[in-house]
């Protein structure tokens, strides 16, 4: 498996060998059900639904796989070259200390947003009778095109979109707990559910 479905406990900080401080987010990892294996994607469940929240269509398909309750969410990944079979689990174990990984999450929403907090404008003069200091200033030509461009950085909804942080670097791995330390800071709130994957390449921030 490459890969593995978790929660956003929160963020904290670990000692290296060295003594100095690393910034950490902490992602309870797992246990996942194995609910389907299909060529080289397996299907994994992370957490529990209550039943009358469960279609029947879902409790059908997990019960195949031998689960007694519906999953919370289920995601598909990546199988290796060993395969896990229907009914399985994966833990943290599949991670360790150094490995590259990817973390996918919604962001925090922030509701409806103009352009300095959207997209970091400098805005207008704050004196001399100036009354447009958070305006976007002029948003298209008049004459030609005599539109606005598609894509134009203007006010609107901010946040809670899917966001995928690249090029993580796994601190510590605690298999009891089924915690990941992972360095920096990850997408969405505390307790926001996560994807955490294995990164084969190099980073964007290399």
């Amino acid at each position: 498996m490459n890969g593995l479905i978790g929660r956003k406990l929160g963020m904290t900080r670990v000692f290296n060998d060295e003594g100095a401080h690393v910034p950490v987010t902490v992602i309870e990892a797992g246990p996942c059900a194995v609910v389907q294996v299909a060529g080289a994607q397996a299907q994994l469940g992370f957490g529990a639904k209550k039943a009358k929240r469960s279609s029947k269509a879902v409790v059908g398909h997990v019960k195949a796989a031998g689960l007694a309750t519906a999953p919370r969410v289920i995601h598909s990944f990546a199988v290796g070259a060993e395969a896990p079979k229907a009914g399985d689990a994966v833990t943290v174990a599949i991670f360790a200390a150094g490995d590259r990984v990817k973390v996918t999450g919604v962001t925090k929403g922030r509701g409806f947003q103009g352009v300095v907090h959207r997209h970091h404008f400098g805005g207008g003069p704050a004196t001399h009778g100036n009354t447009r200091h958070r305006k976007p200033g002029s948003i298209a030509p008049g004459t030609d095109p005599s539109r606005i461009i598609k894509g134009k950085r203007m006010p609107g909804h901010m946040g809670a979109r899917r966001f995928t942080e690249l090029g993580l670097i796994v601190v510590r791995v605690d298999a009891e707990r089924n915690l990941l330390f992972v360095r920096g800071a990850v997408p969405g709130p505390m307790n926001g559910l996560l994807t955490v994957r294995k990164q084969g390449g190099r980073s964007r921030h290399d």
